[in-house]
Formats: structure tokens, sequence, C-alpha cells
């Protein structure tokens, strides 16, 4: 392991370095030192690739957000190398230090629609509280992470290959994806005519993304900002609803157990909306619904690309894994297609202004 009270501005000895958390992308330890306790990352720079900017991006937001919320348990704060930079990079990798945010927790699924309304919140009130820092000043750490046309142009590059002839067997996959093409757009649409703002948005927004205090239940802080970059409200809001407003497992295999569920629609929505305050746009509000929809297809997309192109991007941990999931998806994207009207009226009523 890495020297690092040699390496980062740790003010005391270290004790202990052991492994933290699920994640899938980035590896995770916790540090216990005499001074207190910190959080260890080997960055994935296979998958960030800009690591420089990947770091501006989250040093930047951090600090900003630091600048209005002194409480060191409401944002990430960055201990700095020893030479001064965000992070370190050597034979090993490229590593990066927190600050441990302590008596906090984070659920990995959505038990009650309380606990999801409160995560809503937390997402909601980072985008406010984010409203007038310069989104376009931030790196795209993922180029066109949530740009759903492009999604759907890597869709069609794979089914022209098809490398292990999988296509022949998900033709009702393809056909259902296809038939929604035309309303990938719609959103990227809106903001390249100048009707839906850029935002500094989080674009992963899973319950599991929030810390929160340990006794009281309440937001602390948003967390994992790699993917922190310019975007559309709706895309946030819409990831969180494809996440936790679903009644079964994203890899469930029983699709009669998943089903959109429109309480936790509305819970999500009214923290969301609490959060942002006023300062959504109408055009804004009346995309949050499209939103869910968009992200929840997109995601069913990527799935079945990847099952297509032989699971080379999504872990499985079991045949047809890829699958399973974008078919989840696809339920969800079928349900909500009937709701939109119920959706919109949902935020309706919450916003008081469409």
């Amino acid at each position: 392991m890495l020297n690092l009270t040699g390496l980062f501005a740790i003010p005391g000895s270290v004790e202990k370095v052991e492994p933290y958390g699920n994640g899938h992308i980035n590896q995770t330890y916790l540090v216990t030192a005499d001074c207190g306790r910190y959080i260890l990352q080997r960055i994935n720079d296979s998958i960030f690739t800009d690591v420089d900017g990947l770091m501006h991006n989250i040093h930047a937001v951090t600090e900003y957000l630091a600048a209005s919320d002194p409480d060191p348990r409401h944002v990430l704060r960055i201990v700095p190398a020893r030479d001064g930079g965000t992070y370190i990079r050597n034979d090993k990798g490229c590593w990066r230090l927190y600050n441990f945010i302590e008596n906090s927790l984070c659920l990995e699924k959505v038990g009650t629609a309380q606990d999801f309304e409160t995560s809503a919140f937390a997402f909601g009130d980072f985008q406010r509280r984010l409203k007038q820092f310069p989104a376009s000043t931030l790196t795209e750490t993922i180029a066109r992470f949530h740009d759903t046309p492009d999604r759907y142009r890597i869709f069609r590059e794979a089914l022209e290959k098809d490398p292990l002839g999988r296509a022949k067997d998900v033709q009702p996959e393809i056909e259902f994806a296809l038939e929604r093409e035309k309303d990938a757009g719609i959103m990227m649409g809106m903001l390249k005519k100048g009707e839906l703002p850029l935002r500094v948005t989080h674009n992963d927004t899973k319950l599991n993304n929030v810390l929160l205090d340990a006794e009281t239940r309440q937001p602390l802080c948003v967390i994992d900002l790699d993917t922190v970059m310019p975007g559309l409200a709706g895309n946030d809001f819409g990831d969180s609803i494809r996440f936790g407003a679903t009644t079964g497992a994203e890899d469930e295999r029983d699709l009669s157990k998943v089903n959109f569920s429109m309480p936790f629609y509305e819970a999500y929505a009214r923290g969301f909306l609490r959060g942002c305050g006023a300062d959504l746009t109408s055009a804004e509000l009346q995309t949050l619904p499209m939103g869910a929809k968009l992200m929840t297809l997109e995601c069913g997309v990527r799935f079945l690309t990847d099952h297509i192109l032989g699971d080379t991007y999504f872990r499985i941990h079991r045949e047809n894994h890829n699958l399973d999931r974008c078919r989840t998806q696809f339920k969800l994207v079928q349900d909500m297609e009937g709701r939109m009207d119920d959706m919109l009226q949902v935020i309706s009523r919450l916003s008081g202004r469409i």
C-alpha cells in the first residue's frame, strides 16, 4: 500500500488501511490514522481517462459548495497531496484522498418512500446550490454520457457487428428499442434550441450516492462526484426514478414483479422539487416525466447493446444477465408510457407552476 503520510497532507500517522464499500468502478479503502479517518480511492483511469479534468471538476465543485456551507459533513473534502495537487499518480495508478464523513450511512436500495424523498431532496439541493456555478467550465468526464441519441448510434453499430450472433434471439427487445428511437433526442433538441438550461448535474443519482446522518437519516452529503459535469436537470431526476420508482430489482427475471411505482415517483418528485426550490424553469418541470422515461430507455438500450456485444462493459454474474437487465428497463418504460399524464400532473400539483 502507499506511503500515505508521505504522499498526502495527513497530519498524523496511518494505523490501518482496509477495503471499503462495494463500488464497481474505483478501488476504495478506509484509512484509519491517529488523527482521524479518510477515504482512499484508486481512480479507474481506464474509464475516466482524463484524470486531470475529473479532479478539476471535483475540486472546483466541492470548493464552491464548501464556501457557502462550512459544515465539514455537508460536502466531500479533498485531502491535498504533499505537492499541492488534488491527486497523485505513480506506477500503481492514480490516487485521491477524502476526509471520511463520520456517523453517516448510505442505503443500497429504496426501502421506504421517506428515504427516497430524502435522497431526492439532496440531489435537488445539490443542483440548487450550484445554480450559479458556470457549468460550461466543467470537463465531460465521460463524453456524451447521457446523450441518448448517441447511445442509439452505438446500439445500431452493435447490431451491424453482432459479433456473437445474439441479435436473432432478441428481436422483440430490438424492435422495442427502435420503435422509441424517435423520442431519444427530444431533450437534447430542446437544449440545442435554448429551451433548456445547461446545469451542473451529478449524472449518477442512485440512492447510495447520498450520505445520510446515521441517527436522524437526514441528508448530509452527495458523494461519488466522478460524473459531475454539464447536463440536464431532467436526466438527474430521471435516473433516480429509473433506479428507485420500481417494485423489482434491476435484474429481476420475473417481469410480473417489475412495475413502475407512482407512490415512489411522487415521493421523489416532492423531495427533488423541494430541494431545487423555485430554480427549475417551466420547461424543465415539463421534461421531468420525459427524463424518467428517457433515462430508463437509455439504460435499457445500453444493457441490450452490451448483451449483443458480448457483455464487455457491465459486469455479469450469470448467462443473459444484461438481457435480464434490459428487459426490466423496457418493462418500466412501457409502464411509464401509460402514466405520463399522471406523472406530469404530479409535477404540476407539487410545483404549482405548470
